[in-house]
C-alpha cells in the first residue's frame, strides 16, 4: 500500500498554477459579459450612497505607474464600500485640456514639419489626441480590474461640461465674487504659458549677479547699493526695500559714497574687492531711509524706499532690495501695500517691451526694447543689454557669476521668470465666504487625521 493513498486531502478544481496572463483577461471578459458592475448597482439601489469624486488623469499618454497607483487606490476604496453594502456608483473622468496635451501635439507637429499650424488646427489636433488616449487609458484601467461607468465618463472637453463650468462662473460673477487684476506668475517662455507651483522644478543655475548704484536724490556722488541676480528686472524697478531692524552705513569707495547695511558690510567689501580701500563715513538709522528718494539708474524716474522686513535679510545682498512689483511675489505685495503700479514690461515671448503702465518719458531706453530674457548658450540678451547700460552710466559697482537654486519649467527644462499678468480672482473676504469655508473644514473627516 502507498501511504499517499491513505491521506484524506481536500479536492479542488483550482488549477495548480495561476496562469494570470491567460486567466485575468478571461475573468475580465466574463465580468463585462455578465454586466457585473451594472448588476452590483442594481442590487445596491436604495442603499446608503457613497460617492468618490474622481480627480481625473491627463489624457496625454499611456497609463504609467503614477496614474495606475492613483486609480487602483481609488478602486480599493470603492470595492471596500461596496462590500459594506453601500450603493457606490463610480463615474471616471479625464482632464482633456492643458499644457501636457498641447506640448505633445505641438512637439509632433514640429517633427512632421508642420510649423505654421493655426490655433484652430492645434485645438483640433489636441482634441483628437486627447480622445485617442481616453480610449487607450480606458482599456488599460479596465485591464487593471477597475470597475466603473466606463461607457459614460466625464470629459472636460465635452460641451456640456464646459457649459456647466461657465454657468457656475457666471453665478460667481453675478454674486460679485469675481474681479480682474494683475499678479506675478511663473511664466515659461518656450511654452508661452503660466505655470502652477507644482509645474516648477528647482535646479542649480548660474546667474549674472550685479551690484548696482542708485543715485540718492539731492546728493552728489551718494548712492544706494543694491544686488540682484536678475538684471533684466531693473527696467521694472519702482522702489527699494530696507529692513527697519538694521542699521545702515555710508561708506566711501573711491570718489563715491555707498549706502549698505551693517550686517552685510564685511561680506560686500570682500565680495567686491574693496577690503582696505573703503572708509566708513557715518551710520544711517533705518527710519531715515523712509525719507529718501533715488534716481533710477537708467530710466527717467525716481523711486522711494519702503520697509520690507519680511524678506530683506542678512543672508546675501546689501540689505537694500530692488523692488519690481510685476516680477516677484514679495515685490508685488510691497508694491500693493504702497500704491505702486504692477509694472511688467515683458511680453509673452519673454522680450522687454514698453507698456501703458507708466508715462512714455519714464519707459526703458530704446536699447532695451525687444531684448530676449531666455538664455541661449548661457547668455541672456536682456541681461547683457542692461549691464552695458549700467556700465555706460557708471552705475555698475561689481558683477560676477552666481550659482544658486532657481525655478525651471518642468516641460522645457528652461529657467522660468516671474511676470505679472491679468488674472481672474475670486474674493475670499466677500459675503462671509471666508468664514463659511473655514466652518466647512470642521465638518470634513480627514484621513489620515493630520491631513
Amino acid at each position: 500500500m502507498e501511504y499517499k493513498k491513505t491521506l484524506n486531502l481536500p479536492q479542488t478544481d483550482f488549477p495548480m498554477r495561476a496562469g494570470l496572463v491567460q486567466r485575468e483577461p478571461e475573468r475580465l471578459a466574463k465580468w463585462y459579459a455578465d454586466g457585473l458592475y451594472e448588476q452590483i448597482q442594481k442590487r445596491r439601489d436604495g442603499a446608503e450612497r457613497f460617492l468618490l469624486h474622481d480627480g481625473p488623469p491627463f489624457a496625454n499618454g499611456d497609463v504609467h505607474i503614477g496614474t495606475a497607483l492613483n486609480k487602483i487606490l481609488k478602486d480599493f476604496i470603492l470595492k471596500y464600500q461596496t462590500l459594506r453594502g453601500k450603493h457606490v456608483p463610480y463615474v471616471p473622468g479625464w482632464d482633456c485640456h492643458g499644457l501636457p496635451i498641447e506640448f505633445k501635439v505641438t512637439q509632433q507637429m514640429r517633427k512632421d514639419g508642420n510649423t505654421d499650424a493655426t490655433p484652430a488646427m492645434i485645438r483640433k489636433a489636441c482634441e483628437a489626441y486627447a480622445l485617442e488616449f481616453v480610449d487607450k487609458q480606458r482599456e488599460q484601467f479596465k485591464r487593471l480590474g477597475v470597475l466603473g461607468e466606463w461607457d459614460n465618463p466625464y470629459l472636460t472637453l465635452h460641451p456640456e461640461y464646459e457649459a456647466e463650468e461657465l454657468r457656475l462662473f457666471a453665478e460667481l460673477v453675478d454674486k460679485g465674487f469675481v474681479y480682474r487684476g494683475k499678479k506675478p506668475v511663473y511664466w515659461s517662455i518656450p511654452c508661452r504659458t503660466a505655470l502652477a507651483e507644482a509645474e516648477v522644478e528647482y535646479q542649480d543655475h548660474v546667474s549674472q549677479s550685479v551690484y548696482v548704484k542708485f543715485p540718492i536724490v539731492g546728493e552728489t556722488d551718494m548712492h544706494l547699493l543694491i544686488w540682484t541676480t536678475t538684471p533684466w528686472t531693473l527696467p521694472a524697478n519702482l522702489a527699494v526695500a530696507y529692513n527697519s531692524r538694521f542699521d545702515y552705513q555710508l561708506i566711501r569707495v573711491g570718489e563715491e559714497a555707498l549706502l549698505v547695511s551693517v550686517p552685510l558690510l564685511d561680506t560686500i567689501v570682500e565680495q567686491c574687492g574693496w577690503a582696505g580701500d573703503f572708509e566708513i563715513l557715518r551710520t544711517v538709522q533705518s527710519d531715515q531711509l523712509a525719507e529718501m528718494e533715488y534716481h533710477h539708474p537708467f530710466c527717467n524716474r525716481t523711486g522711494k524706499l519702503f520697509a520690507g522686513d519680511m524678506f530683506v535679510d542678512d543672508s546675501a545682498g546689501t540689505g537694500l532690495v530692488h523692488i519690481a512689483p510685476g516680477h516677484g511675489q514679495d515685490d508685488y505685495n510691497l508694491g500693493r501695500a504702497n500704491g505702486l503700479p504692477v509694472y511688467s514690461p515683458v511680453d509673452d515671448k519673454g522680450c522687454l517691451t514698453r507698456t501703458a503702465d507708466l508715462p512714455e518719458k519714464q519707459q526703458m531706453p530704446d536699447e532695451l526694447v525687444g531684448k530676449q530674457i531666455l538664455e541661449r548658450k548661457g547668455k541672456c540678451e536682456a541681461n547683457d543689454a542692461v549691464i552695458e547700460l549700467l556700465k555706460a552710466g557708471n552705475r555698475l559697482a561689481f558683477e560676477e557669476r552666481y550659482e544658486h537654486s532657481y525655478p525651471h519649467c518642468w516641460r522645457s527644462k528652461t529657467p522660468v521668470i516671474f511676470r505679472a499678468m491679468d488674472q481672474w480672482f475670486v474674493k475670499i473676504d466677500h459675503d462671509g465666504f471666508r468664514e463659511k469655508t473655514l466652518a466647512a473644514i470642521e465638518g470634513v473627516n480627514w484621513l489620515p487625521g493630520w491631513g
